[in-house]
């Protein structure tokens, strides 16, 4: 999966061809202004710094993504790639996920460890929304899910915090700048379609961001 010829190396292919200086300069400016997350540095980096700022610029941070009926919910979910392949994912998920936690910390005031159950307790949210992957399939899912702007809430973030980093049990991290985080669509789900969240798509919890492309949408979640 890591190997495929993805949106993503198409973007970095044109990027260099384009003269890697000047987009350089251009990402750090977009960086020093607080418009962009951190990356990976590089020409890609670059190229993702500044589509992420062209869309600050361009889409209100209160615009919604749309929403479904039922009726439009995929047939046919795709797959992109499998669980993790380690003892920790192979524990949790032979025990239901009971001793799972998510980790909230960092920039706030009260660090936090919730279980699985702690999340579907607390207020939740069902949309139907349309998933886009980089590599060029999509599907419409309903997830269902705790508010990530909940969750922050309760850990108290500081005012100084730019950015909220998400570490799964892959190796697949990534970032949201605090419009994505406290928007009411951006969902730590551990429902899709009616049921527990499947292994495939992330279980025991996902962060699922409506507005972002699908590599955003991090599975596997064990700290924000």
């Amino acid at each position: 999966m890591k190997d495929r010829l993805t949106r993503r190396k198409w973007i970095t292919t044109g990027l260099a061809a384009a003269g890697a200086s000047g987009l350089v300069a251009a990402a750090r400016l977009a960086d020093r202004y607080g418009l962009i997350p951190p990356d990976h540095g590089g020409i890609y980096g670059a190229g993702e710094t500044l589509t992420y700022a062209t869309q600050r610029l361009l889409m209100s941070y209160h615009s919604l993504a749309r929403e479904f009926d039922r009726s439009r919910i995929s047939k046919v979910i795709p797959v992109n790639g499998p669980p993790p392949e380690n003892e920790t994912y192979e524990l949790f998920r032979e025990h239901d996920f009971e001793d799972w936690r998510l980790v909230v910390d960092g920039l706030v005031a009260r660090p936090s460890a919730f279980s699985l159950a702690e999340l579907k307790a607390f207020p939740s949210r069902t949309q139907i929304t349309h998933q886009a992957c980089e590599e060029g399939w999509s599907f419409i899912a309903e997830w269902t899910g705790v508010p990530l702007s909940y969750v922050l809430n309760l850990a108290g973030v500081r005012p100084q915090a730019r950015y909220v980093v998400f570490l799964p049990l892959d190796p697949f991290w990534d970032s949201l700048d605090m419009p994505d985080a406290w928007h009411p669509q951006t969902l730590l789900a551990y429902a899709m379609n009616g049921e527990d969240l499947p292994a495939p798509h992330g279980a025991p919890v996902r962060l699922r961001v409506a507005r972002q492309l699908g590599y955003k949408s991090i599975k596997y979640l064990a700290r924000i």
